[in-house]
């Protein structure tokens, strides 16, 4: 990896964290409706005084995820957000688009780890410290998935949307096509809306079991 890339990654790593975890927590930090939070004032903080605008704009340009929206205020101050991953609250309304269609989303599916799957078959998918659990649109590569879930997962879930939508369950599109729901009142989407989940590494079909 170049000396670029590098300086690049590291960017965008600490701009994730702050965008998603920790800006409110920053006295120098306002974020304003919709998650967005000014570049300047990022800029003015230690930890991103060897960067620029430029640099921040980049890193935007460049992310192949899509994690970052930038926009700018009446003012013309340049504004940038994170698209997803927030576990500070922010107005769903303000950030993302409810989904109310199913058929706008007929492959939805969460990426996981083997380790993972006995504790999610017993118990469901849950939030933890986010405020939404995420899905990608379709399989990586397919067209429109953007991001969604990482490239080394072993275990793909296939949600049945339209049963949870019927039960009430809230869902979101990101500005970068991430499906997200909070899940129930306990952030948890149960094994009920489990479709099909597959172990993509061995080829093996782990629900529906063959009877």
């Amino acid at each position: 990896m170049s000396a670029q890339s590098q300086h690049n990654v590291k960017l965008s790593k600490s701009m994730s964290h702050l965008l998603r975890h920790s800006a409110p927590k920053e006295k120098q930090i306002t974020v304003r409706p919709g998650g967005y939070v000014a570049v300047a004032d990022i800029l003015a903080l230690p930890r991103f005084k060897h960067y620029s605008q430029d640099d921040i704009l980049s890193v935007v340009s460049n992310n192949d995820k899509q994690r970052f929206s930038v926009t700018t205020d009446d003012r013309g101050e340049v504004l940038i957000r994170a698209n997803q991953g927030h576990s500070f609250h922010i107005d769903e309304e303000e950030l993302l688009e409810a989904i109310t269609n199913p058929e706008e989303f007929p492959v939805v599916i969460h990426g996981t780890y083997r380790r993972f799957w006995g504790s999610i078959q017993e118990s469901g998918l849950c939030r933890k410290t986010r405020n939404h659990i995420h899905f990608a649109p379709g399989e990586p590569g397919s067209e429109g998935v953007i991001s969604g879930m990482r490239n080394s997962v072993e275990i793909y879930i296939y949600i049945n949307l339209k049963l949870a939508l019927q039960d009430g369950l809230k869902f979101f599109r990101s500005d970068n096509n991430v499906v997200l729901t909070p899940g129930n009142q306990n952030g948890i989407l149960e094994p009920k809306y489990f479709e099909k989940v597959k172990d993509i590494k061995r080829g093996v079909i782990l629900f529906p079991t063959a009877s």
